[in-house]
């Protein structure tokens, strides 16, 4: 077969994924007088935040860290801060019912079928679509925490009538897991562990004792990760420093209307030069007899998209549906009953990725 790349489409900065949405095959029938309705999907961009929570928790002797273990700058106070690591934006590409239309085959042409996605947006004509790998914004792995320190106090800890006094028996007995794991690793201890695997659950379960009783003077510090994410579907006009959302150190991501938060601001600008030609009566019954006939397509623009937050700033090229135009695929196209034309669609974008005939 011969191949024919009709567009190739630089969507080279932003996700450009199918959001797990499955595909049906519906087929050109004589119970649907041959014809099949389909939509044509509008951009809609999704902003991903990738959002780091780092908590700090004071320790119960933080007080007597410097006295009885020589730490000079143990957390004094509990508090989670949050900080933005990376953001993303993706092409969700929904389906823009405004923009719906039926392409209809004739009757004698072989076993004519089209895939949709759910929500009805064409993904290809008489061929199987191509499965989008969706490149979703990687998490990192949270740290995991400490035992907890109290399960180690012995009798003497619990029963010890002051909080000074706790301390000083926690201080001695972290001192103490010390010496066990030095005497064990210089293999001068008076018990040895009996092969490698008992070796190293020894002495994992002395550091994690000591290093959970050590917090309680240090202090701890827990981070995990998360995305938050915002959603932003533009019309046919530039957008200027638009408030998507808000994020805030002590708070996290927040709505866009909560001022306790710094702003996040989108702006997109369009590339695509506006040609408004003026187009005559019968123009335009040429044009609409065009739209009900064919397979129509979108043509997207080219836009500059701009987040900031804070000092942070980062600008890429984006297409975008709403700033482009549509095209038609003629029905006598799919008119040849032995060879059937077959095209396959950017589904975010309802433009033609590939025809084959």
């Amino acid at each position: 077969m011969r191949r024919i790349h009709l567009l190739l489409l630089a969507c080279l900065a932003i996700f450009v994924t199918a959001y797990g949405q499955k595909t049906t095959r519906v087929n050109a029938v004589k119970a649907n007088d041959y014809g099949i309705v389909y939509s044509l999907p509008k951009t809609s961009f999704e902003i991903k935040l990738l959002v780091k929570k780092t908590t700090y928790q004071r320790g119960d002797f933080y007080q007597y860290a410097q006295r009885y273990l020589g730490i000079e700058k143990p957390i004094t106070e509990s508090k989670s801060v949050y900080s933005v690591e990376d953001i993303k934006v993706a092409n969700k590409g929904i389906a823009d019912k405004t923009n719906s239309f039926m392409i209809e085959f004739r009757s004698n042409t072989l076993e004519p079928y089209v895939y949709l996605r759910e929500d009805g947006v064409i993904c290809s004509v008489n061929a199987q679509p191509e499965q989008a790998t969706a490149q979703e914004m990687e998490v990192p792995p949270s740290t995991v925490p400490s035992s907890n320190p109290h399960r180690f106090f012995s009798e003497e800890i619990l029963l010890a009538g002051s909080t000074a006094k706790q301390a000083e028996l926690v201080s001695k007995q972290i001192l103490q897991l010390r010496r066990s794991s030095n005497d064990i690793l210089t293999g001068e201890a008076e018990s040895m562990p009996p092969d490698g695997n008992a070796y190293k659950v020894v002495m994992e379960e002395l550091n994690n004792q000591e290093k959970a009783l050590t917090e309680l003077f240090a202090g701890s510090v827990h981070t995990e990760y998360f995305i938050h994410a915002v959603s932003l579907t533009p019309d046919e006009k530039n957008i200027t420093r638009k408030v998507v959302a808000r994020f805030s150190e002590k708070l996290g991501p927040l709505d866009k209307d909560n001022l306790a938060g710094a702003p996040l601001y989108l702006s997109l600008e369009s590339k695509t030069p506006k040609v408004d030609l003026p187009l005559s009566e019968k123009d335009r019954d040429r044009l609409e007899k065009k739209l009900t006939e064919g397979l129509v397509y979108n043509i997207p623009g080219k836009a500059l998209l701009t987040i900031e937050l804070n000092e942070r700033k980062q600008s890429l090229d984006v297409d975008v549906v709403q700033y482009g135009t549509q095209d038609v695929l003629v029905k006598k196209m799919f008119d040849n009953f032995k060879q059937p034309i077959k095209v396959i669609f950017y589904p975010e974008l309802g433009a033609i990725k590939q025809i084959i005939q």
